[in-house]
């Protein structure tokens, strides 16, 4: 029923011992099913991911914990900003381990439970990481794990409490993937990494799959890019689902990488079929963090076969289209899904995607995740927060500048905006600093500034001429 085939030269191989590189060119692999079978195969049961259980290779002991059916939703706040009227929001955060790595995972993990293998073994930037750990603990197979320097610290986190045996190598995934090859062959291990597993396409096709069955086919599918196995998966489900005669046209397909490591971007741009880069990649987006796109020529194809395009953005457009995401749609994206939305705000001001367009941008995963987004935003209200005590002292200072004032006068000039008990204890700080001074005077203690008062106002009108 199902084969593997390069995706090169068009060698066929058996389907297993599974296999992941051409013994003829060395290009990827990957699993084929004959027309007739993929036109008879039925979509059964519930809306999951085994409900496309006969167009995958064959599983006998299915490891499931409840993925893929996935919500498609039509985000309206986002779309009036940038004035489409059709835009939807694929969001696989809603999976098990809260990533769209939990449809490699099922098929990964049942697979090796399918062949008899006791350890897994990848490597991971995260997300597929912390889906097998799972998926493994569910099965009782040991997982290994293989991740380098730069990992998001959510990630570690689901892979440590999920009981994985975890080490590090390299810089960057490339790193780490070489060295998850090593084992596996050293060790018998089967090979779960997303790159060396032809399943993990298998599994990521469903998510076309959903989409027709949700809406239909889109005019435009947007996603991040890594490997670059993702948008090729999704592409080959649109693909399959003409096969079976279920549709006659197909989504452009739209591929977006962060400007400090877009390999498949510029070779796109470049019109090379080569993607990779000859410089030190660097991205906050650590999930598409990847220098050498196993994936790479399988996705500028599908880009092209689809009359799609490719696309980069700066991780500046990144955050701020993760922060867009959370405060208008309420769904808090990690950055290499923000991605999306960033290319799709580009896309439609240089004109490439018209308003009328139907837009899907797939959400790959949460981004409680990832940490860049969490320490940023919380050094953000500590900065709020010192920033409010400072501009209270300064108002102080400024009132105090044109005339001595007690504690309730203050308060009362100041707005009542804060209790009372909180205008005395900044007054006491100013006074501790030597910024101002007091006096008793008919009973009330009053307040005045000092030279060193004059001096910080200065100061503070300096700084806001710099800034």
């Amino acid at each position: 029923m199902f084969y593997l085939k390069c995706t090169a030269c068009d060698a066929k191989f058996e389907a297993y011992p599974l296999q992941y590189s051409c013994k003829k060119c060395g290009s990827p692999l990957e699993y084929k099913g004959d027309d007739e079978t993929l036109k008879k195969a039925k979509f059964v049961g519930s809306f999951t991911f085994w409900r496309y259980k006969r167009l995958l290779p064959k599983v006998r002991n299915v490891v499931s914990m409840g993925e893929g059916g996935t919500p498609l939703i039509k985000v309206r706040r986002l779309a009036k900003n940038v004035g489409l009227n059709n835009l939807y929001f694929k969001d696989e955060t809603r999976n098990p381990t809260n990533s769209f790595r939990d449809r490699c995972a099922t098929l990964i993990v049942s697979n090796a439970v399918d062949l008899g293998y006791k350890s897994i073994v990848c490597a991971t930037n995260g997300n597929l990481g912390a889906s097998l750990a799972a998926y493994c603990a569910k099965s009782g197979t040991t997982c290994h794990v293989v991740v380098p320097r730069n990992v998001d610290m959510g990630k570690l986190a689901q892979m440590l409490i999920y009981d994985a045996v975890i080490e590090e190598h390299g810089e960057i995934v490339d790193d780490s993937l070489k060295r998850a090859d090593e084992l596996a062959k050293e060790t018998g291990w089967y090979q779960g990494s997303a790159e060396f597993n032809p399943l993990s396409i298998e599994a990521l096709k469903t998510i076309a799959y959903e989409i027709h069955e949700q809406i239909g086919i889109p005019d435009w599918f947007i996603t991040s890019m890594g490997s670059g196995g993702t948008l090729y998966a999704v592409w080959k489900g649109f693909k399959e689902l003409e096969i079976k005669g279920e549709i006659n046209y197909f989504p452009r397909m739209v591929g977006v990488q962060a400007e400090g490591c877009s390999p498949i971007v510029k070779a796109y741009m470049q019109e090379i079929q080569e993607p990779a880069l000859k410089t030190k990649p660097s991205t906050h987006a650590l999930a598409i963090l990847v220098k050498k796109p196993w994936h790479g020529k399988m996705a500028l194809k599908a880009i092209k076969e689809s009359q799609g395009t490719a696309t980069s953005v700066s991780d500046e457009e990144i955050f701020s289209a993760e922060q867009e995401i959370a405060k208008y749609e309420g769904i808090f994206a990690e950055p290499a899904s923000a991605a999306t939305y960033a290319a799709l705000k580009k896309l439609i001001n240089e004109g490439v995607i018209d308003k009328k367009d139907k837009v899907v941008c797939l959400i790959t995963g949460s981004g409680l995740k990832a940490t860049d987004i969490l320490q940023a935003l919380t050094k953000r209200r500590k900065t709020v927060v010192v920033g409010l005590e400072l501009s209270t002292k300064e108002k102080i200072l400024r009132i105090l500048c044109k005339k001595d004032a007690y504690g309730y006068e203050l308060w009362k000039k100041l707005g009542k905006v804060t209790t009372r008990a909180a205008i005395y204890q900044h007054l006491n700080e100013l006074s501790k600093n030597g910024l101002i001074s007091s006096y008793e005077k008919d009973g009330r203690r009053y307040f005045k500034i000092t030279k060193s008062g004059m001096k910080a106002l200065r100061a503070f009108d300096n700084l806001k001429l710099i800034l």
